[in-house]
């Protein structure tokens, strides 16, 4: 028993000795046989980087092995212990050929072992030439040609060429390529190394190229580039994007049918700091003169090129402590010649200052298929997608495009004021030169930059025709617009957009602002010639602006405070002078009933003054907005904004309607002149009954008393400007007349209680105001919702005052004497009261 036992257990050990000898289950053992003298090694390892997963390794000779080489006259047999190999190995076979004890083997190149010889695994051939400094090797791509790619970047069909040279012992990278692309040939000189990688799952069977042998080249590298019609090309300097080797000299060799055009852009470009000589590019272009032609790589490259040309880099000797890094990328892109490429444009800026004119190309969505691109070139060859021409010069350009509604304008302009006593009441017109306009590109954007001294001077801005502000309500729909702005540094405050067809027929902004023209169709050249700007220069004011509005009998007025978007700045002050017409009535209307601001300091006012009755209302931005209400006459809006509690802001919206007064003229008339009449008579009246008085009081005879003569009965007098005093006329007997008794309905509030006078209110700047608007209150008053002040309106003021700007200043109330100290004769004295 025991010894079958031992025979079993024989048997099972035997067969788990053979099980593990033999190749996994569904892996097929692979031999690989290397020919002997063929300079090839086949070496298998791991992949990088390697999975986590299950570990899976080389079965060579029953044993188990992560690394297999196989060199020039061997022949191995291996297999996996996996059944993913693909995932954990690759494959590199690798051919040395040398040139300088032997001839070169000159041809296409084949892929030996035969890929299908080879496992199932990502697998790259190279190739390692050495030669001589004085042979040149040259790689001849068959279709499809090559194109370049940055380091990094993969291709899409995971097939990839990398291409590397030689200086010495040095090893120069040349580029990696992927199929599809115009290089069609790339020589060296002093060897060359290349190498093709394969993905396991491709079929490729062949290498796509050949080598032949060619002179020396007394360079780095030369790259042909072949394009066959419209297309593109991006190519990079040896070692992108690490430093081109130094005072090397590399070239690109382009082929361009002849009815085609190229241009030359560089997208990333870097200088190194060099000793000796000068880094540069070289152009050999066709039908120029001066070849060949010498650029700094911050120049302008040549455009609009026909015929084949060569580009040429050449480096520089270096500082040894500090060479830097020197770099090259760049774009050929290869078109038809457009119809605008025989126009030359002058473009004269040489009578303007301060002024750049830019043409760009609009931002467009990125497509795979080849789009034409807009190149504006200077005198004819120094082509570029953007170009910026600058004041003082004349210009001569021309156009590269299939479309030239692809590229746009853009220009900037700065009037500055450095002496405000030279450029107080000065204008100047904000026009775009006619020669900009000529140009077949749309203009996007002209701005002024318009600049005056600090708190010396401020800015007016008057339209040729009146402008409408651009609010949600009624937007613009025109041709173009113009944006204000503060040019202010640190300052993001805009005071809207503004469009012709409005009712403002001024803006007025305290500092520094930017104004600029925005086209929104080509039709504005033609609407551009009917309107325009004018700034002039102001005494310096307070407010951050001042909008003056005559609206129009026909339309709503929209009108929103600055800044709609992030609110009014804190502690700023806005105002809107709006005119009435006599035969008009307005009507104020606020969007919102409550604004939702909260201050932290300070306090947001709202002040509503009539310019011609002087009355002034001020509410409080914290609560509830006046109801519609009418004006008869020109007013003021001014809104003065606190410090917000964070997340809180002021903007606020309203419009003015007009609407024809509806009050018959006679009976204004009639009510006039009966109120004249009964105010007449009440005054006869009231004489009469105190001359009455007089006389009863003379009739009674003296009064009982005792006379001193020894004192004074008068008060200390001033000297008298007029020698004829009260007591010697009549004009005394209405001082003792109670204002109550005659005007006391002008004092009755809506309910018919009186008005009484408050203390320690808020009072309006008291001296002469000019041409200002409202003052707003202390920082530290709290006024009631709304408080009414008013003062009669001077007999003199002539009509016409009240469409006129600033036609208002707060009243001097206070008394002005006219010297005279005498106690009057007639005291109304208040009656004893019983038992006195």
């Amino acid at each position: 028993m025991a010894g079958l036992n031992c025979g079993i257990t024989i048997a099972l050990l035997g067969v788990l000795l053979l099980n593990a000898a033999l190749p996994p289950l569904g892996v097929e053992a692979s031999e690989i046989a290397v020919p002997h003298g063929s300079g090839i090694t086949v070496l298998i390892k791991p992949g990088t980087p390697t999975l986590p997963a299950k570990a899976c390794y080389i079965v060579v000779f029953k044993k188990h092995v992560t690394t297999l080489s196989i060199k020039s006259g061997e022949r191995t047999v291996f297999s996996f212990s996996c059944q993913d190999p693909e995932n954990h190995f690759v494959v590199e076979i690798q051919k040395n050929i040398d040139c300088m004890s032997g001839p070169c083997p000159f041809g296409e190149v084949q892929l030996q072992p035969s890929p299908s010889v080879l496992p199932a695994l990502n697998r790259t051939f190279i190739w390692d030439v050495k030669a001589h400094k004085s042979i040149g090797l040259e790689l001849q791509f068959s279709k499809p040609r090559l194109r370049q790619i940055e380091p990094g970047e993969s291709c899409p069909d995971g097939v990839t060429h990398s291409i590397s040279g030689r200086i010495d012992t040095t090893v120069v990278r040349i580029g990696t390529f992927c199929s599809n692309g115009t290089v069609s040939r790339i020589k060296m000189q002093e060897g060359v190394k290349m190498a093709l990688h394969l993905p396991w799952f491709h079929d490729r069977n062949i290498s796509g190229f050949s080598i032949a042998n060619r002179s020396s080249i007394k360079r780095l590298c030369i790259i042909e580039s072949v394009f066959e019609g419209e297309g593109s090309a991006t190519l990079m300097s040896a070692n992108y994007p690490d430093g081109f080797p130094e005072d090397e000299l590399m070239t690109w060799q382009f082929v361009i049918p002849g009815h085609l055009r190229a241009s030359v852009s560089f997208l990333n470009f870097n200088n190194s700091n060099c000793e000796k000589k000068e880094e540069r590019v070289e152009y050999y272009i066709p039908g120029s003169t001066t070849n060949p032609e010498v650029f700094k790589l911050e120049d302008k490259q040549p455009g609009n090129m026909a015929g084949n040309f060569n580009l040429s880099l050449q480096g520089c000797d270096q500082d040894a402590q500090s060479p830097g890094i020197f770099r090259l990328q760049f774009q050929v892109l290869v078109q038809h010649p457009q119809n605008e490429s025989n126009k030359t444009y002058v473009v004269d800026l040489s009578d303007e200052r301060a002024m750049s004119l830019t043409i760009e190309p609009k931002p467009i969505r990125l497509s795979r298929k080849f789009v034409p691109a807009c190149y504006v070139c200077l005198e004819t060859w120094f082509c570029n997608t953007t170009l910026t021409l600058t004041s003082g010069s004349k210009h001569k350009i021309s156009f590269l495009c299939n479309d030239l509604t692809r590229l746009r304008m853009n220009a900037e302009k700065t009037i500055s004021c450095t002496d405000h006593r030279y450029c107080h009441k000065k204008s100047y017109p904000l026009q775009v030169p006619s020669n900009i306009l000529q140009l077949p590109v749309q203009l996007h954007n002209f701005s002024w930059k318009l600049l005056v001294p600090k708190d010396s001077l401020s800015l007016a801005l008057v339209p040729v025709q009146k402008l409408q502000q651009h609010t949600y309500e009624r937007a613009c729909n025109t041709s173009f617009s113009y944006l204000v702005a503060s040019a202010v540094p640190g300052q993001d405050l805009y005071f809207g957009s503004f469009c012709s067809g409005g009712s403002i027929e001024q803006i007025q902004v305290k500092q520094n602002i930017s104004v600029t023209l925005r086209t929104f169709a080509p039709s504005y050249q033609q609407d551009i010639s009917r309107q325009g700007l004018t700034v002039s220069f102001r005494p310096y004011f307070t407010e951050e602006a001042v909008f003056t509005v005559t609206p129009d009998v026909k339309s709503k007025v929209y009108l929103r405070t600055p800044n709609w978007d992030r609110g009014l700045p804190s502690l700023a002050s806005v105002s809107w002078n709006i005119s009435v017409p006599r035969d008009q009535v307005a009507c104020l209307t606020f969007l919102k009933e409550r604004t939702g601001l909260v201050c932290q300091t300070g306090r947001a006012f709202m002040i509503i003054q009539e310019q011609r009755m002087r009355a002034e209302e001020i509410f409080s931005l914290e609560e509830v907005l006046p109801k519609p209400r009418f004006h008869h006459h020109s007013f003021w809006v001014n809104i003065s904004n606190c410090s917000p509690v964070s997340g809180k802001q002021l903007d606020m919206l309203f419009w003015v309607l007009l609407s024809p007064r509806t009050t018959d003229v006679t009976v204004i008339i009639i009510a006039v002149v009966g109120g004249g009449a009964l105010l007449m008579f009440a005054l006869g009246l009231i004489i009469c009954l105190v001359k009455k008085k007089k006389k009863k009081e003379i009739n009674k005879g003296p009064a009982v008393g005792i006379y001193n003569g020894n004192v004074n009965t008068q008060m200390p007098m001033q000297s008298k400007k007029f020698q004829k005093r009260r007591k010697d006329n009549d004009s005394h007997v209405y001082a003792v007349i109670d204002d109550t008794m005659v005007y006391g309905h002008l004092l009755q509030d809506s309910n018919g209680s009186f008005v009484q006078p408050e203390v320690d209110t808020y009072r309006p700047f008291q001296g002469p105001t000019g041409d200002c608007p409202p003052s707003p209150p202390p920082i530290g008053f709290r006024a009631p919702t709304a408080k009414l002040t008013t003062d009669e309106p001077p007999p003199d003021i002539p009509p016409e005052s009240e469409s006129e700007p600033y036609t208002f200043s707060h009243p001097n109330k206070e008394n002005v004497s006219n010297g005279n100290t005498d106690i009057p004769l007639l005291d109304v004295h208040k009656p004893a009261e019983p038992g006195e």
